[in-house]
């Protein structure tokens, strides 16, 4: 009996060592899992006066996300998103839409930051003024 017994506490500590560590990371897993189906698209827009971004100030931030809403501190980020979502991202793809502006030259520059769809970010652009920047992608950089 005393073998039975050392064989029995021999193999609940074994089980409790080995089986014990899975049912805690069984726990943690559903924690550690990601919240969304979505791949993440946050982005932050900035616009200030100037012919680049590291000579320019910063006179307005807004942030911009996309998925799985439109969300953010962007005026119109509905359509902002359904706007990138058309170029698939490219903020290079977004053109001018048909609007007349003067040629007075006061130069503005725009930055973007973040990841759209899981991909890294990091685009500048520097426009003639601010009626050519709202004028491009219709809404995008209308902020």
């Amino acid at each position: 009996m005393r073998n039975t017994a050392r064989w029995a506490a021999a193999l609940g500590l074994t089980a409790a060592a080995v089986c014990g560590p899975l049912t805690g990371a069984a726990v943690a897993a559903p924690g550690a899992a990601p919240s969304s189906l979505y791949a993440p698209s946050a982005l932050v827009l900035t616009t200030g006066h100037g012919s680049d971004a590291a000579t320019a100030t910063p006179e307005r931030a807004v942030t911009l996300n996309c998925a799985p809403s439109a969300s953010g501190t962007h005026p119109a980020a509905a359509q902002a998103c359904a706007e990138l979502r058309g170029t698939g991202g490219d903020f290079n793809a977004l053109k001018p839409g048909d609007v007349w502006c003067n040629k007075l030259y006061d130069p503005v520059v725009v930055t973007v930051q973040g990841v759209w769809q899981g991909k890294r970010v990091s685009y500048e652009r520097t426009f003639g003024n601010t009626c050519m920047r709202d004028s491009v992608g219709g809404g995008v950089f209308a902020f």
